[in-house]
């Protein structure tokens, strides 16, 4: 297979602790490297790579974590007992792991309000969704009775727009509109956070 070139960064994983045996044979001190958020290296566990993506797709788009010593890294736990813990890093232009120190301002949580809006809909939805619905949330608050397939398709986007990423190929960078039900294609939604005004 040949390889994609896509204009995202390369990330790091780095192995920081170990709480069990691993069918990978992970070690603390190891270190993978992502070509970018789209391609796992050979072999990688799938169960991290399902909790990872929404980490590493937030950090490829410019989300900071203000809580972090470095902003532009987080720590992600296998889903699988909790066996291991990861920090996932992003490289600069330069190849550099890129470093933002915590902000000293950080007063803990601060969920934005973001908007999910049908842009596309065909054929048939189980939840009868159609073009213009919308529904509000909360930083990373699940919506009652929203689809879960497609809330799962939706929970990168909104991950990564509650910590400041910005999507520089979309004509609202605050906004996402490619984000597709995996049941046939047949619902197409937006995402956009609400930026506050500033007072």
């Amino acid at each position: 297979m040949n390889e994609v070139n896509t204009p995202f960064p390369k990330l790091k994983l780095t192995v920081t602790k170990v709480f069990g045996e691993c069918y990978h044979g992970y070690k603390k001190g190891d270190e993978i490297i992502l070509e970018d958020f789209t391609h796992p290296p050979k072999h990688f566990c799938l169960g991290l790579a399902h909790a990872l993506f929404p980490v590493i797709y937030a950090l490829s788009f410019g989300a900071k974590f203000g809580f972090r010593d470095n902003q532009r890294s987080l720590l992600v736990t296998c889903p699988d007992g909790g066996k291991l813990e990861f920090q996932a890093e992003i490289f600069d232009k330069e190849g550099k792991v890129e470093v933002i120190p915590k902000d000293p301002n950080h007063k803990g949580p601060n969920p934005k309000k973001m908007i999910i809006e049908v842009v596309k809909a065909q054929g048939k939805c189980s939840f009868g969704y159609k073009k213009g619905d919308k529904w509000q949330t909360q930083g990373l608050k699940c919506i009652p009775g929203f689809c879960g397939a497609a809330f799962h398709c939706a929970f990168p986007a909104l991950f990564a727009l509650n910590f400041g990423a910005r999507f520089f190929f979309m004509q609202d960078q605050n906004s996402i509109d490619t984000v597709t039900c995996p049941d046939g294609g047949n619902i197409v939604f937006k995402i956009t956070r609400v930026e506050e005004e500033k007072k």
